[in-house]
C-alpha cells in the first residue's frame, strides 16, 4: 500500500536570485573531524540526511510513498506543479541542483519528513527556504514565526486545523532554514500541533548538523 504525502506547493511566482577541523554533533553522537564536503551527485546527499527521527516513528521505504522520495531532480520537483514547464524555469532561476526527501510514519495521522535541497549558493538557498516558507504559508493559511526554539535564520509554519484540500491529515509543523548551499525543511504531522512542533525543534538541528557548511 503506496502512501501519499503531504503535498509541498511548486512555487509559482518568479524567482529572484540572491546574490577548521572541529567535532559535530549527530543524533546524540559525536562525529570527529571535518566536516563533509558539499556533494557533487545526489547519491552523495543521500547519507547526509538523518535516518531516525525523535518520536521513533518507523522510516518508510522511498517507493511506499507517492510520488516516490528519494533524489529528486529539477525535473521531479517542476513535475509537482501544474505547470510543469514554467516550474522548471523558477527552478533554474534559483539555480536548484538535486535534492533527496526522506519519510517515517505511522497510520495516515502520525508522518515526519525530511527534505534537503542543494542549490547553486548560499544567497539562492536562503531566498528559496524563504519563499518556500511563504508559499507553505498561503496554501495551508497557517501562522508563519521565527520561533526562539528553533535555530537562527529558521521559519515554523504551524497548521492547527488543516483545511480538507490542503493534504494534510492532521495538524502540521513545517520549518525551512536555509544552510549553505542547502535548503533544509523537516514536517511533522500529529495528533496534536504541540506534538508536531516538539518534532520539528527536535529534529531539525540534528539535520542541519549533518550537513557541510557549504
Amino acid at each position: 500500500m503506496t502512501r501519499r504525502r503531504p503535498v509541498r506547493r511548486a512555487l509559482v511566482a518568479g524567482a529572484v536570485l540572491l546574490v577548521p577541523a572541529c567535532e559535530r554533533s549527530v543524533a546524540g553522537t559525536a562525529l570527529p573531524g571535518p566536516p563533509p564536503a558539499v556533494p557533487g551527485a545526489p547519491a552523495e546527499l543521500e547519507p547526509l540526511l538523518v535516518t531516525e527521527v525523535p518520536s521513533g516513528l518507523p522510516r518508510l521505504p522511498d517507493a511506499e510513498v507517492e510520488p516516490p522520495a528519494g533524489a529528486k531532480t529539477v525535473d521531479d520537483v517542476a513535475g509537482y506543479a501544474d505547470d510543469p514547464r514554467r516550474e522548471r524555469e523558477v527552478l533554474e532561476d534559483y539555480g536548484y541542483r538535486f535534492g533527496w526527501e526522506r519519510f517515517w510514519g505511522a497510520g495516515a495521522d502520525e508522518v515526519t519528513s525530511v527534505f534537503v535541497f542543494q542549490l547553486h549558493t548560499r544567497g539562492a538557498a536562503d531566498a528559496y527556504a524563504r519563499d518556500l516558507a511563504a508559499n507553505d504559508a498561503e496554501y495551508y493559511r497557517g501562522t508563519v514565526t521565527d520561533d526562539p526554539g528553533m535555530p537562527g535564520g529558521c521559519r515554523l509554519l504551524t497548521v492547527e486545523d488543516p483545511l480538507p484540500a490542503a493534504d494534510l491529515p492532521g495538524p502540521a509543523a513545517i520549518s525551512w532554514c536555509g544552510h549553505g548551499v542547502f535548503s533544509v525543511s523537516v514536517t511533522a504531522v500529529a495528533p496534536t500541533v504541540e506534538r508536531a512542533q516538539a518534532e520539528v525543534r527536535a529534529l531539525l538541528p540534528q539535520q542541519l548538523d549533518r550537513l557541510p557548511p557549504g
